[in-house]
């Protein structure tokens, strides 16, 4: 969303509708905001466009509500709410168009590197040769870094001072995590069928 959101037009308390109405006006308006938008919109942005003190968990309760049958669905990822499509729909959307570069075409190998860098961040590629005893390859990382998944961390206190990798907030959205400490554990990785190599890092 725009950084300047100065809006002298709009207004926000509504004082001649009548309460329901208000607050029906309220909910469109924040659907409209997270339909506009292509990332996650955090509560400030959003109480930006309702009256003041009005309950933004409430009025996103009762969009979902609304949205009840729907195609599409609110998720709270990353410090903030978007419009996604049900999983159900994914075959549909599969067979309809061409989705092979989208962000969670990687390979089972790739998905338990990125595992690895979201259970130990910041780490190093020599980090993540100790975890999996095999070299990561730069082309490896650099899929990972193309699907905006992981990110540049700070350098490493080590000799020759190394590049560190992070995830991002991409990463967040992309596995519908509110954040960092929704990660699941070990157990619930190997039960939920996560790669074999995943299986083996020590994610403690």
């Amino acid at each position: 969303m725009a950084k300047d959101r100065s809006e002298p037009d709009l207004d926000r308390e509504l004082p001649d509708l009548p309460p329901e109405l208000r607050w029906r006006e309220w909910m469109r308006r924040i659907e409209a905001v997270l339909f506009a938008s292509a990332s996650p919109v955090p509560r400030d942005d959003l109480a930006r466009v309702v009256g003041q003190g009005v309950s933004i968990n409430l009025l996103v309760e009762d969009l979902a509500a609304d949205l009840e049958g729907r195609a599409f669905e609110i998720a709270h990822v990353a410090g903030g709410w978007m419009f996604r499509t049900r999983a159900i729909y994914a075959p549909a959307i599969r067979a309809a168009a061409d989705v092979r570069d989208q962000l969670l075409d990687l390979s089972e190998f790739d998905v338990a590197v990125l595992a690895a860098i979201a259970y130990h961040q910041p780490i190093t590629r020599d980090g993540l040769k100790d975890i999996f005893g095999k070299e990561i390859s730069r082309d490896l990382i650099g899929r990972l870094h193309t699907r905006e998944l992981i990110g540049t961390g700070p350098r490493s206190p080590r000799r020759g001072a190394p590049y560190t990798f992070v995830t991002t907030e991409q990463f967040l959205v992309a596995f519908g995590l509110k954040s960092l400490l929704d990660l699941p554990d070990r157990e619930q990785l190997e039960d939920a069928g996560v790669v074999a190599e995943a299986s083996q890092v020590d994610f403690g």
